[in-house]
């Protein structure tokens, strides 16, 4: 099976067609909204960091923007900086060259005399890309050059029944085609470790499934937290989950039964073809941003409470089997596998009717959130601002 695609100069395939405008700091972050607005074909982002922010911060959110830039769905970037910002516009004009080839304009409102003419050059940057993007013609290629990525979130009975094995089965078919699927959530592994770790591809890996766990309740207990104390969430008890581990034994169906080969930290992009897990936060919004940033062209996200999260540069697939929650939030849910709880169809029927569905994405079909305009964005963080 192929999907049709772009090929980038860095010899990635992209699914879409952006031109990125991304700020470098909370500062700029305005500015490269404005000029998104004036320029069709480009998104922006909002980053709330970039500044202020410790070494350990001020990495991954380099790491995280760079990833976004690098993504295969963008075309090129306009990257606008203030100027006076922990996140100079240098650096990662340097961080994004070293991870891809694709154009790059770099603006730095202090430099350019104030808004108003880093808007008007930016804009002239933004609208030269759009006519070079729009040039583009998509050609086929096949399933191995797809990553991937898979989150779920608003969690009830219903994901750990039947949406999270039905996505599971579509990561062992694209597995098996010589994709890349990526396992996330790392606190959602939880009372369910043992079984994952039974499908890492050596002990080795198997350990570093323990490890990344380990590093989480680590980190929390030092600040006298418990990651327990939120989550479940109070949508997750509401819907019927009662305990972190009932959460994590449904969560970890997402990743198939195929060996894991690769365990990599949050916005890296995976070395190896096959099942992999990024190491991510619970919080959806913040695990979604950081598999763009590792380079999926494609997400899909499974609910049982409903969601409209979306990203700005990776289509987000919806999907649920509450056919309750479907019927509520049709503006929102993409694909309803309530079949597979009544009987109706097999957990591998629907893999198979999901894997046209992310076929029919990436050849330019647009899902609910995109139409939506739906952009969230949040960054992992080790600690509060300085």
């Amino acid at each position: 099976m192929n999907f049709l695609g772009y090929r980038r100069p860095d010899g990635t395939v992209g699914i879409r067609n952006h031109v990125l405008i991304l700020p470098c700091s909370a500062c700029a972050s305005t500015t490269a909204d404005m000029v998104s607005r004036q320029v069709q074909g480009t998104v922006a982002l909002v980053n709330q960091n970039g500044c202020a922010q410790v070494e350990s911060d001020l990495a991954i959110t380099m790491d995280v923007l760079a990833g976004l830039a690098a993504n295969p769905n963008v075309y090129g970037t306009v990257l606008i900086g203030l100027g006076c910002e922990n996140a100079q516009a240098s650096m990662m004009e340097k961080l994004i060259r070293s991870k891809t080839n694709k154009p790059l304009y770099t603006l730095v409102i202090q430099e350019e005399g104030g808004t108003v003419a880093t808007i008007k050059k930016a804009t002239e940057y933004a609208r030269q890309m759009v006519e070079e993007a729009s040039a583009m013609q998509r050609e086929e290629f096949p399933l191995s050059e797809l990553i991937l990525g898979t989150n779920c979130g608003g969690s009830d009975p219903t994901s750990g029944l039947a949406s999270n094995p039905v996505v599971g089965n579509l990561s062992d078919r694209l597995v098996d085609n010589g994709s890349t699927s990526i396992l996330c959530e790392t606190t959602e592994f939880i009372g369910a470790e043992h079984i994952l770790a039974k499908q890492a591809e050596t002990p080795e890996i198997a350990q570093q499934i323990y490890d990344i766990i380990q590093r989480y309740e680590d980190h929390l207990s030092n600040v006298g937290e418990n990651l327990r104390n939120g989550n479940p969430s109070p949508g997750n008890k509401a819907g019927g989950i009662t305990t972190l581990e009932e959460k994590s034994l449904g969560c970890i169906h997402k990743g198939g039964h195929r060996p894991i080969v690769e365990v990599f930290d949050y916005a890296q992009r995976p070395s190896k073809k096959g099942l992999v897990i990024m190491d991510t936060p619970g919080y959806d919004i913040a695990s979604v941003t950081g598999i763009a940033a590792g380079g999926a062209q494609v997400m899909v996200f499974t609910t049982g409470r409903g969601t409209p999260t979306g990203n700005p540069i990776m289509p987000v697939i919806k999907l649920t089997a509450n056919k309750g929650t479907y019927d509520k939030m049709k503006d929102n849910i993409d694909v309803d596998v309530s079949a597979v709880l009544r009987g109706e169809k097999t957990v591998e029927e629907m893999g198979g009717e999901l894997l046209q569905e992310v076929i029919n994405v990436a050849n330019g079909k647009v899902t609910k959130a995109e139409a939506f305009g739906f952009g969230d964005i949040a960054i992992s963080r080790v600690c509060n601002y300085v």
